[in-house]
């Protein structure tokens, strides 16, 4: 049976890779297994584009969990460093979602890119029977700027400082425990500290921040697969090997609580808000000292070698084989029954 979860990257070069549809002059790049975004040329302009599912998860309240579901695709054109600009979304409900319902999603939808100054400029909505939650459509973002000002995740070079925003399980502690309070065994204040990092989620800031202080070289967010797999993905689609001191990632409170109650290993569990970022040292003091200056804890992990893969405190370590966040909830979602 196939397993939950992103694609690996054998079955993306085996089924994906070669069948892209026409070639066009105007790609300037098209997917990559690990890479976030695509990039189209539009005369002077660029074009950074994303497309990631819509989650609705209505334990978390529909107008929380609207916000939640729109922040990760945005983040995902947010790493390219151009300011998103333009939104399309399709929702496929579930028949019984109400109005009132889909009205705290959209008008989360709407502040969040309100704020962000992005436009949705078109979108399909309709209820279908055999839908259902948490899945419920799909979000493409669009971000247009000047090409010259993109950030790709595969620009890591040797010699970069590499650095990283909240660290590991920062979402799935979050989450996990603000879905199923009652089966989490920790103290009420721990809990309630552990259950308040889903509202650290957020990496778009701190992407547009990092990329206006310059000096960086690649970036990407650390989703399924966790900060172990996004530090992969990351080296393997720059073609360098990533060292990493664990004592330098900073930890968010409550996380590391969480995950040992759930039984859940922080360095595979997903963890939307976290950044990797490759830095020229010339411009780390810079970068921390912007993300600093939001509130974002930020640690200088490591270093960008030649080479390939990860080292982890003087180990070799390999690509995570899935997300440890997804059995724990389908465990914890069992138990339910």
């Amino acid at each position: 049976m196939p397993r939950t979860g992103k694609i690996s990257e054998t079955f993306f070069r085996e089924y994906v890779a070669e069948r892209l549809g026409a070639t066009r002059d105007d790609v300037r790049r098209g997917p990559k297994h690990g890479v976030d975004f695509g990039v189209i040329d539009a005369g002077d302009a660029a074009v950074a584009v994303a497309t990631d599912p819509v989650s609705i998860l209505p334990s978390l309240g529909f107008e929380r969990a609207g916000r939640f579901a729109v922040q990760v695709p945005i983040a995902d054109v947010a790493v390219s460093g151009l300011d998103p600009s333009h939104l399309a979304v399709s929702f496929s409900l579930p028949p019984e979602m109400t109005d009132d319902q889909f009205a705290a999603v959209w008008r989360a939808f709407d502040a969040e890119c309100a704020d962000l100054g992005i436009s949705v400029v078109t979108g399909h909505t309709a209820r279908y029977e055999g839908c259902s939650f948490p899945w419920v459509g799909a979000v493409t973002v669009l971000a247009v700027g000047d090409p010259d000002d993109i950030v790709y995740p595969d620009g890591a070079r040797p010699g970069d400082d590499l650095l990283v925003t909240k660290g590991p399980a920062v979402e799935s502690a979050g989450l996990l425990t603000t879905l199923f309070p009652e089966e989490v065994d920790l103290d009420p204040e721990t809990l309630a500290v552990a259950q308040s990092r889903l509202d650290d989620t957020d990496a778009i800031r701190d992407a547009l921040t990092a990329s206006a202080a310059g000096g960086v070289t690649a970036m990407h967010d650390a989703t399924e697969g966790g900060l172990l797999g996004a530090f992969h993905e990351m080296a393997h689609a720059a073609g360098v090997r990533l060292v990493i001191d664990s004592d330098r990632v900073p930890i968010m409170p409550g996380v590391l609580d969480a995950c040992e109650a759930l039984r859940m290993d922080p360095w595979r569990a997903t963890t939307a808000g976290t950044l990797l970022l490759a830095v020229d040292p010339a411009d780390t003091d810079s970068v921390v000292s912007a993300l600093e200056s939001r509130g974002t804890p930020v640690g200088v992990v490591g270093r960008v070698e030649d080479g390939s893969g990860v080292v982890l405190d003087g180990e070799a370590t390999t690509v995570p084989e899935g997300d440890s966040s997804w059995p724990v909830y389908e465990r914890l979602l069992s138990s339910r029954d």
